[in-house]
């Protein structure tokens, strides 16, 4: 992970403190709303995603000390257990990367309904990524294995890449460098991958990411800036919307990263919106952006025309991570990773537990989720 120091540090302090200040609507306390549907009671997740019949899957990040297992399955008794297997959960440095997760980052159900797994490749946060482990590994929720293994080569997750969140359109996947600053175009057809827009403002961090009023700050004790993380396709697959963590959005349209033999990607990057730090986004089907705002404990909601509304704002919201819409509620876990030991000296300032919220949606947000393109390519994907 890159960190660097920003030199308007000041003046963008200023801005985040700007951004809190949104338009107001009527639902700004969760009250019971607010659910708790899953709970960790000693490692931090960061990703949820929820299948068509209601199964709740959650990634834990490679982060010291490491999780106990990496995917898992949240069960009736509101606990993550091991997914698909002991064996794809039990990876020890030393030991073979390519059939084992080494460091996710990000669980997905696909449009093809199948559960896709990002493994960074990287055993612990800020490390380089080991030869051969970075992937994206399918996983058949019918037969509950994994039935393809997309290898990330050296061409694709550099040494200081840390492969963050994907997304689909077609037979194309959308990765996110939060590491080396760039997006990976992944075929799902043919599994091979390039780079678009490396080193461009567009997927750069050069703002300091600010939680209850303080800079998050890296081992170095230098700001911590994280580069391309959040992304989203359009529910038409014409756009893509992607930011650094700490903003600003930008968009370009789908068609000019698909094409291979079009280079000058960043010719056609404009920018969106100004957001503020994100911790993870979500896109509904028509076409909202619901946005995680991490320096107020809320949900902004962000529509297609740019009105952006706050629409919760809890405590209980603190650094909720990569979130889910699925039949009418937002799906979101609780990671305060703000607050793990790599950001205070080696002390966990964690409050334990963890858990996954619902919230219900109010009758004038969309009850459809929104998770990629047509799932029509579901068999040429196996």
């Amino acid at each position: 992970m890159e960190h660097k120091s920003s030199p308007c540090l000041v003046v963008l302090i200023m801005l985040v403190i700007g951004w809190t200040t949104l338009p107001q609507s009527p639902a700004q306390t969760a009250g019971d709303r607010l659910q708790a549907v899953g709970q960790s009671d000693r490692t931090i997740w960061n990703g949820v995603t929820v299948s068509a019949d209601g199964r709740i899957f959650v990634n834990f990040p490679a982060l010291s000390p490491r999780p106990h297992e990496s995917v898992g399955e949240v069960g009736q008794d509101g606990k993550s257990h091991p997914y698909p297997s002991d064996e794809w959960n039990s990876w020890k440095p030393g030991k073979p990367v390519e059939h084992a997760f080494v460091g996710t980052k990000a669980v997905r159900v696909g449009p093809d309904g199948a559960l896709w797994v990002v493994d960074t490749g990287t055993p612990s946060f800020g490390t380089e990524t080991l030869p051969n482990a970075p992937k994206i590994v399918r996983i058949d929720l019918q037969q509950n294995s994994v039935t393809r293994i997309y290898p990330l080569g050296p061409e694709a997750a550099l040494p200081n890449s840390y492969i963050d969140d994907i997304r689909f359109h077609g037979h194309l996947a959308y990765l996110t460098d939060a590491g080396v600053p760039g997006i990976i175009v992944l075929d799902l057809t043919t599994g091979k991958t390039r780079r678009v827009l490396d080193h461009d403002r567009s997927t750069t961090g050069a703002r300091p990411i600010v939680v209850d009023g303080e800079i998050v700050r890296g081992s170095d004790d230098k700001p911590l800036l994280i580069n391309t993380d959040q992304m989203e396709v359009s529910p038409d697959g014409k756009w893509l919307y992607f930011q650094p963590l700490a903003g600003p959005m930008y968009r370009v349209a789908t068609k000019w990263i698909d094409d291979p033999l079009f280079s000058n990607v960043a010719r056609h990057v404009a920018f969106w919106y100004d957001t503020p730090p994100l911790g993870g986004t979500a896109i509904d089907a028509a076409g909202n952006l619901y946005l995680e705002d991490l320096t107020s404990d809320s949900i902004l909601k962000l529509t297609p025309g740019q009105h952006l509304t706050k629409v919760i704002q809890d405590h209980r919201l603190h650094w909720v991570d990569a979130p889910w819409i699925r039949d009418g509620k937002l799906y979101f876990p609780e990671a305060q990773l703000d607050r793990a030991e790599q950001f205070h000296h080696g002390r966990s300032m964690i409050q334990w537990p963890l858990h996954i919220y619902t919230y219900q949606l109010t009758l004038d947000d969309p009850m459809r989720e929104h998770s990629g393109s047509s799932a029509s390519h579901a068999k040429r994907f196996e």
